[in-house]
């Protein structure tokens, strides 16, 4: 059933010059495994980045988040997630405020719509700025959303429930 969603889907976004407009959906109800677990992975800021955004790669495609989302602390980085149906090369860094915490990261090795689609089980299928994105909420709380940005490259955006608002704002600070 998924693959067939995730053809259906891209055949929707190839036919309508792309959807999700502002950016569709980010924060889902169904729930799946835990959220990221931190790993101690350095930071990969580049030299001239200067300290406003922080540099994550998969292949090749290098992706831009900003260094202090939301006017939060570092709190580490993560080099898998645990909702992930298979293996796969995660990096990604941690935000926090408190006991709420932010995740920004990109999954590398998935190719096409339909290996993506599958990539989490009980997540819900959309479309964020015309590209396939997936939405849930794992067991421990954390609001989660993915998009493929190209082929090879997702990028993650989660949080716990506290900071679950600035998901989209997030999102749509990552450039690549």
């Amino acid at each position: 059933m998924r693959r067939l969603a995730a053809v259906l889907l891209m055949l929707t976004l190839t036919g309508c010059g792309g959807a999700g407009g502002d950016g569709g959906e980010v924060q889902g109800s169904s729930t799946t495994p835990p959220s990221p677990s931190p790993s101690s992975s350095p930071s990969h800021e580049p030299a001239g980045a200067g300290s406003d955004s922080i540099s994550l790669s998969c292949d090749g495609t290098d992706v831009r988040v900003p260094a202090s989302p939301a006017g939060l602390t570092p709190a580490g980085a993560f080099g898998r997630l645990d909702s992930l149906t298979r293996p796969l090369k995660v990096e990604g860094r941690i935000w926090s405020d408190n006991d709420e915490r932010m995740y920004v990261g990109v999954v590398c090795g998935v190719r096409t719509a339909e290996q993506f689609a599958t990539l989490v089980a009980r997540s819900t299928l959309t479309a964020y700025k015309g590209k396939p994105a997936l939405r849930w909420t794992t067991r421990t709380g954390v609001r989660s959303f993915m998009w493929l940005e190209r082929p090879g490259t997702a990028v993650y955006v989660g949080a716990t429930p506290g900071l679950a608002d600035d998901i989209r704002p997030i999102a749509a600070d990552i450039t690549t």
